[in-house]
């Protein structure tokens, strides 16, 4: 039986992640395990911060990184609060970055709460938010912008009726072709990305231009 290496322990203040040590590979495995399988826990309540092993500053953005955007859960400490800021509340550090998040809050929204597998498609005239992820060989279809709180590894087509202003952002960004109106992209043969966090992409310039959130 493989030792659990993640626990959660509530406190008058929030909620702490206890970490055993081990291989860091497995602790973010089983910490996505045990967060997919403990949402209720975390309802009405925040983290405060990581205790036990000792982690270096790229593992606990990680894990922030994952329990924030990959399963929305808040955090509280000022600490994890800063990296919040770094990954992704640039957004409203300048004018040009408030209008692409308020690009993604307007019009009509569907929420898909299931990965997109091989084979499958979802189409929508407005925004498309997949609640999971879409695997290579799933198709994702939007009138707007298209979010995925996963990983993207199957084809994105935003802005279907020539929306240039279209987005597509996601947790993990590598799809095998990506789409803004008219403007396509594909990903080189064999190529992996080493980003680690949520990306955007959007068109500049009639250019397809992908950055870190």
């Amino acid at each position: 039986m493989v030792e659990s290496l993640i626990s959660f322990k509530g406190s008058k203040d929030g909620i702490y992640v206890f970490i055993k040590d081990g291989e860091f590979s497995v602790i973010k495995k089983q910490l996505e395990y045990r967060l997919k399988n403990s949402r209720s826990f975390f309802d009405g309540s925040k983290v405060i911060n990581f205790k036990g092993k000792e982690l270096t500053s790229h593992e606990e953005k990680e894990l922030k990184t994952i329990m924030e955007y990959r399963y929305g859960i808040e955090v509280g400490d000022d600490k994890i609060r800063e990296a919040k800021d770094n990954n992704k509340m640039q957004l409203i550090k300048n004018k040009k970055d408030q209008e692409i998040v308020n690009e993604v809050k307007e019009g009509d929204t569907k929420f898909v709460r299931i990965t997109i597998r091989s084979g499958q498609v979802v189409e929508y005239a407005g925004n498309v938010v997949i609640l999971g992820d879409v695997n290579p060989g799933g198709v994702v279809i939007s009138g707007g912008n298209i979010i995925v709180l996963g990983s993207l590894r199957g084809v994105a087509i935003a802005g279907k009726r020539n929306n240039k202003e279209a987005i597509v952002s996601a947790y993990n960004l590598q799809p095998t072709q990506l789409r803004i109106g008219n403007i396509i992209s594909r990903s080189p043969d064999n190529e992996t990305s080493t980003t680690i966090g949520p990306e955007i992409a959007s068109i500049k310039d009639d250019v397809m231009v992908i950055e870190s959130l």
